[in-house]
């Protein structure tokens, strides 16, 4: 239990502390604005410098292909449209269950407009028991906790193409009404950088296959993420700020221990620097992302640009077959400030994947308690959770 009273005496010192971080942060966005005003001049000269010694920088800076004062008004969306969504939930494996297995169940949205059809709210659960699915990770080392967290990812993936796919091109039928599939969260799967190759193989190939699969039906893909913490775009400006003739920071800066010379707008956030930049309803220049992971993505690299939903800076991002492509860029940030302003400040289909998707303890104890009934009947004996979970869940305070 929580005892609020001793709590209430640290307060104190952590709005204190917010104010001096308010006041520093100020002087960073103001410095941070010169530095965008100067490296716009010469941004062309900043970016064949960036690729040209892009081995030797040290920290991730995104490429902007458009002016980095861009701010792009979105236009209205069309009124007949559709918005497909997914988001996944779980329920991890104990050792304290009765059966050490876990459940993987993935929310379905797919939202019409201007159309007089029906939604579709659902949700796909699977469950995990066979060996190959509880240990198969820990020949690499990876916990199986986590090894679900990444099949999780490829089930949205597919689900998400599956679904689109056979509502766009359905046998015999042909539709012409614009649409969009969205995601919670980044694109950019970071945590594949630390995967061994082997275990890579077995989670990004089948989330690029969706992909390809939404691109053969010219259904764009877009990741939303709120309240983003990314400093790609504002590590561009960190090329601007070196004090060097070339930003190679193997030789330069290898020795150094403490802040770099560039950083001098650390750790000012993206999404902080285009407040002041954009108007509700405008997107700022997009971004190729520079992550390494993304080199093996092939056709599918990951761009970015910020929007001004209303209601914060978000973070937006598409693969490069959207970006790429005026018309379809349009289409996927229309229809996805139409479901912010729908959601009244968040997406309202990711919102609805999510609701679909969610293990809520309830749920975990049907599931179990339907599982126990099963295994009594076909005559398994001393089913039960250890003693240790039957006395965390009771207290005798």
């Amino acid at each position: 239990m929580l005892d609020l009273t001793k709590i209430a005496k640290q307060i104190p010192g952590i709005s204190q502390h917010l104010r001096v971080e308010a006041a520093a942060t100020r002087q960073r966005l103001e410095l941070a604005q010169k530095l965008l005003i100067q490296a716009k001049s010469q941004q062309e000269e900043i970016v064949n410098r960036q690729q040209q010694w892009r081995d030797r920088i040290t920290f991730a800076a995104a490429t902007p292909i458009e002016p980095l004062d861009t701010a792009i008004e979105i236009s209205t969306p069309p009124e007949g449209h559709t918005v497909f969504a997914t988001d996944g939930s779980q329920l991890s494996p104990s050792h304290h269950e009765i059966a050490y297995c876990y459940l993987i169940n993935v929310g379905r949205v797919m939202l019409h407009y201007g159309q007089s059809l029906y939604p579709l709210l659902d949700s796909l659960p699977e469950v995990f028991y066979r060996p190959e699915d509880l240990y198969v990770s820990r020949q690499w080392g990876i916990r199986t906790e986590e090894w679900m967290g990444y099949r999780r990812t490829v089930s949205e993936a597919s689900t998400l193409a599956e679904m689109a796919c056979r509502w766009v091109n359905p046998p015999g039928a042909h539709f012409d009404i614009p649409n969009l599939a969205m995601v919670d969260g980044s694109l950019i799967y970071w945590f594949l950088e630390s995967l061994p190759a082997e275990a890579r193989d077995r989670i990004l190939p089948p989330i690029l296959e969706a992909w390809e699969q939404l691109r053969s039906v010219n259904v764009p893909l877009l990741g939303y993420l709120s309240a983003s913490r990314s400093t790609e775009a504002v590590n561009f400006l960190r090329l601007q700020a070196c004090p060097h003739e070339t930003p190679n920071c193997i030789s330069n800066c290898a020795s150094l221990t403490d802040k770099l010379p560039c950083q001098v707008i650390d750790p000012l956030r993206d999404a902080a620097l285009w407040t002041n930049f954009l108007q509700p309803g405008q997107r700022s220049s997009l971004f190729r992302s520079s992550a390494r992971i993304l080199e093996s993505y092939q056709a599918h690299r990951v761009y970015f640009c910020y929007v001004n939903v209303g209601t914060e800076i978000a973070r937006t991002e598409v693969p490069e077959w959207v970006a790429l492509n005026p018309s379809l860029l349009d289409q996927a940030l229309s229809l996805m400030l139409a479901q912010v302003h729908k959601g009244y400040g968040y997406p309202v289909a990711l919102a609805e994947a999510h609701n679909q998707a969610v293990v809520r303890g309830g749920d975990r104890t049907r599931f179990f308690a339907l599982l126990e009934q099963q295994m009594i009947r076909v005559g398994l004996k001393n089913v039960g959770i250890s003693y240790k979970e039957a006395r965390k869940r009771g207290s005798i305070a």
